[in-house]
């Protein structure tokens, strides 16, 4: 067609101007099915490319070919809400120079926003694109090869981006629409045969759990949820990624149905729990920034009130109409959680990085209820302790953290301790909780880290709250 934008990856990166030491970016909204970032990476590494500072919205474990990358000089720096696998474990021996830098989503969207994390070229894979660059993470045509549903990670990039190329494995005809990046914000189209494993969208933290005492912890957070006082009609949820946490809307969805209460919005990664409660017409509608499934990715294809909505409109704390700022409820998970309430859901208890900020921050800070699901031990490890390994989300932010001995309310939030006490649940103090746990399993040995610091915690404000150190 006239006009077109379609050219080949390399012929791409020769027109962006890429050179070394640039910044380039990648989203994940494919998660462990994601195809591009390893091979644009391939590809820049083939043409000889050097010093290349990679910002992605989070890598997993199919990212471990970077680690070559990284060895040859190719990748330098990285900025990330999140690191997985082999490519995790290596960073936390020591593997790359400089310390990544971990924001959550609402910190990267405003960052990219405020030009503090300047993009020069944006590599955005779509499930469907027309030869002018209109794109999005579906596709209407006969020829659909994959889908993710929301791009909401990756509209910043599109927008705020000195270079924007869309890569997909779907063509379709001008124009696609509707789109989610809009042709106007596109440099280059490439097509290519594959950019993502759909059937791989829900890998990765995202578990829809059968374990007993998960559906225990969701119960009882669902009873917290159901006594805080903010269960109302026309109240908003989200939830976290972690198998309890998903599963409390599976048993509010009952009290829904018995009170007649309806909530207005379910926000951030959309699940088909959440769908399913949106097409009973439980939930009014849904604010999508990432479709945790394929269910969820088909719903944003074809429901007006399943929108799609960029990681600055979600979360950012600096951007007054993020939508963080009117949810009610967030139920999130945890790797630990101390006496004072902070969270760790980044670095696991050997001191490897193993998780993702994500949008755990953000909500926690704006809702007005933060719920945090965790048991008291992951086997023979503590998930209560007297400091986190990793400060994540300052426990400022924290109000309710719910394991299967117990209810910890923080102290600032006496009027949810009533609440609580009153409709007769188990309230205890968190300090017994982390005392519980060190008289079962005993005092851990301190973890040998390094002086050198491999990571660099950021707040969604953009100051540093936390180091992670080289583990030996």
């Amino acid at each position: 067609m006239r006009n077109s934008k379609v050219v080949t990856l390399e012929e791409a990166i020769r027109r962006s101007g890429l050179h070394d030491g640039c910044t380039i970016s990648f989203h994940h909204h494919f998660r462990g099915g994601d195809k591009v970032v390893n091979m644009v990476v391939d590809k820049l590494a083939e043409m000889g490319f050097k010093d290349l500072h990679l910002a992605a919205s989070s890598l997993s474990d199919v990212h471990a070919p970077l680690i070559d990358h990284i060895r040859s000089g190719v990748i330098t720096r990285i900025s990330t809400s999140g690191l997985r696998g082999e490519l995790a474990t290596a960073i936390s021996h020591g593997l790359l120079k400089e310390p990544v830098i971990f924001r959550s989503h609402g910190g990267r969207g405003s960052a990219i926003a405020c030009g503090e994390l300047p993009i020069d070229v944006a590599f955005l894979g779509a499930s469907s694109a027309d030869p002018l660059g209109n794109a999005c993470g579906y596709s209407r045509s006969e020829n659909a090869k994959s889908i993710c549903g929301s791009l909401g990670y990756a509209l910043p990039d599109a927008r705020y981006a000195k270079h924007v190329v869309v890569i997909t494995d779907d063509l379709v005809e001008y124009p696609n629409m509707p789109m989610s990046i809009a042709a106007s914000d596109v440099e280059s189209v490439v097509v290519v045969d594959s950019v993502g494993d759909s059937s791989k969208i829900s890998s990765g933290a995202i578990r829809d759990s059968k374990n007993p005492r998960d559906i225990l912890l969701a119960k009882q957070a669902a009873k917290v949820v159901i006594n805080s006082g903010y269960f109302n009609d026309g109240f908003s949820i989200q939830t976290g990624t972690g198998g309890a946490s998903l599963a409390v809307v599976k048993y509010i969805h009952e009290s829904m149905l018995a009170k007649g209460i309806k909530a207005s919005f379910a926000l951030g990664g959309i699940t088909a729990h959440m769908v399913k409660l949106h097409e009973e017409g439980l939930i009014g509608k849904l604010i999508d920034v990432q479709s945790f499934d394929k269910v969820a990715a088909e719903s944003i294809k074809d429901d007006m009130f399943h929108q799609e909505v960029s990681a600055v409109d979600y979360a950012s704390g600096v951007h007054k109409g993020s939508a963080v700022h009117a949810l009610d409820i967030v139920i999130l998970s945890a790797l630990e959680v101390d006496v004072d309430f902070n969270v760790n859901v980044l670095v696991g208890s050997d001191g490897v990085i193993r998780g993702a900020i994500g949008g755990h921050q953000d909500t926690a800070a704006d809702s007005a209820l933060s719920i945090i699901v965790c048991p008291l031990l992951r086997g023979r490890i503590p998930c209560v302790v007297p400091r986190v390994t990793t400060l994540i989300t300052p426990g400022k932010s924290v109000d309710v953290v719910v394991t299967e001995y117990g209810i910890a309310v923080n102290p600032a939030r006496a009027d949810i301790r009533e609440k609580l006490e009153a409709a007769g649940l188990n309230i205890v103090d968190i300090h017994s909780l982390a005392a519980k746990a060190e008289a079962i399993i005993g005092k851990p040995d301190p973890l040998p880290f390094k002086e050198r610091v491999v990571g660099i915690v950021m707040n969604r404000d953009g100051e540093v709250l936390d180091e992670i150190h080289e583990i030996e």
